[in-house]
C-alpha cells in the first residue's frame, strides 16, 4: 500500500509519500519559523493562511519526487489532531477533498501516534513493547506501547511541557525565535552549576512532570543578575541540564516501573543534543535499548503520518465523507488498527 501523508498541525507543512514495500519514497516539510519570528511564537490565524498557500505546491513536489501520480496512491492519511484547529482543518479539508476526487481511502492519523511511530521510519526499528517518551513544544509524557493503537499515559506535564518551557525561557534570556533551539545552542558556551536550579518532580512519585516552576526561577535568577553573555549561557547551560535530568530521572523511573527493555525517544526536543547524550549514558548503565529518530523525523512532519496512516489503511480503516479535526484528543482513546475506529 502506497500512502499519501499530510501534516499541517502547527507551523509545519510535512507531506510524504511512504509504501509499505518500498519505504519512504519522498517527503518534504516547509516551516514557518521566519513568519512567526517577528512575533515570538506561533499565530494560530498565520500559520492556516500559510498551510493554505503552501500545501498543495508541496504535495505536488513530493509526488514528483517520488515518482508518482495522485492515482498511483492507495490512501491518503492526515494528522487529525491534536493540534491548532485551523492548521488542522486545512490539512483535513485537502486530504478528504483529494482522497474524494481520487477515489481513494481516506484516514485521520492522531499526531503523537505519529510521533511514537517515527523510529519505524528507520532501519533499525524498536520492538514492542517499549516505553516512549514523547517530548515537544506542545507535549511531555510516558508512554507504555504494547502494540499499534496499545497505548497507555504513565505520566505527562501539569503544566508547561518542556519545549514549551525551552521557548519561554530563551525569550527570559532574549534569544531569538525559535528559542529551543537557540538556547540549547546557547548553553554549549555556559557551564551548569552555577546558579542553581531545581530538579522539578525528580523526587516526587509518579511520573508527571512539571516545568512551569523552573522557568520562573530562571526569571528570579536573571532578574538578580546583569544578563552579560556569559551570565546567560551559564543560565542556558543550567536550564537545560535540570531538565535533562528531570526527563531522564522519569524514564528510569518508568522504565524499572514497567520492567521495559526499551526506550524510544520522539518530539521536537528529543534532537536535543545534551538528552540524546544523558539518556545514551542512562541507557548503556541500565542495559536497555535506546532509540531516537534521526532528527528531521523528530519535529513535525508527513512520513510519521503516513507510515501510521499506512499501518490504520491497511487494516481496513476508513473516514467517511465529512471533514473532521480535533485541538484536544487523548491518546488512549486510540484503538488498535481496525478495531472499532472508523472515524476521528
Amino acid at each position: 500500500m502506497r500512502v499519501l501523508g499530510i501534516e499541517t498541525s502547527c507551523d509545519e507543512t510535512g507531506v510524504a509519500v511512504f509504501d509499505e514495500n518500498d519505504g519512504l519514497l519522498a517527503h518534504a516539510v516547509y516551516s514557518q519559523v521566519e513568519l512567526h519570528a517577528q512575533y515570538g511564537g506561533v499565530v494560530p490565524e498565520l500559520a492556516s493562511r500559510d498551510h493554505v498557500r503552501k500545501l498543495l505546491p508541496i504535495i505536488e513536489q513530493t509526488l514528483a519526487t517520488a515518482s508518482t501520480v495522485p492515482d498511483r496512491v492507495d490512501g491518503i492519511a492526515y494528522t487529525a489532531g491534536p493540534g491548532l484547529i485551523g492548521a488542522l482543518l486545512v490539512g483535513a479539508s485537502l486530504a478528504r477533498s483529494l482522497a474524494f476526487a481520487l477515489g481513494k481511502p481516506c484516514v485521520g492519523v492522531h499526531h503523537m501516534e505519529g510521533h511514537l511511530l517515527a523510529p519505524m521510519l528507520e532501519h533499525d526499528t524498536p520492538d514492542m513493547p517499549f516505553v516512549a517518551l514523547l517530548v515537544s513544544g506542545g507535549h511531555t509524557m510516558l508512554v507504555e506501547v504494547t502494540g499499534i493503537g496499545r497505548y497507555k499515559v504513565l505520566g505527562e506535564t501539569l503544566d508547561d511541557a518542556a519545549g514549551e518551557a525551552f521557548d519561554k525561557t530563551a525569550t527570559l534570556l532574549r534569544l531569538s525565535y525559535p528559542g529551543g533551539p537557540a538556547l540549547a545552542e546557547l548553553a554549549r558556551q555556559g557551564t551548569p552549576g552555577r546558579f542553581k536550579l531545581p530538579r522539578p518532580m525528580i523526587r516526587k512519585p509518579g511520573l508527571d512532570f512539571s516545568f512551569s516552576g523552573l522557568k520562573t526561577a530562571v526569571m528570579l535568577a536573571a532578574r538578580e543578575q546583569s544578563l552579560d553573555d556569559q551570565v546567560r549561557a551559564d543560565l542556558a547551560a543550567e536550564f537545560q541540564a535540570a531538565v535533562v535530568d528531570s526527563l531522564s530521572a522519569k524514564c528510569r523511573q518508568a522504565m524499572r516501573q514497567t520492567r521495559a527493555s526499551t526506550l524510544v525517544v520522539a518530539g521536537g526536543v528529543g534532537a536535543n543534543l545534551s538528552l540524546r547524550e544523558t539518556l545514551g549514558q542512562l541507557a548503556a548503565e541500565e542495559g536497555w535499548r535506546l532509540y531516537f529518530p534521526r532528527p528531521e523525523f523528530c519535529t513535525d512532519n508527513g512520513a510519521m503520518i503516513a507510515y501510521a496512516g499506512m499501518l490504520r489503511l491497511r487494516a481496513g480503516e476508513r473516514i467517511p465523507l465529512n471533514i473532521e479535526a480535533r485541538a484536544r484528543w487523548r491518546l488512549e482513546d486510540l484503538k488498535p488498527p481496525g478495531v472499532g475506529q472508523a472515524v476521528v
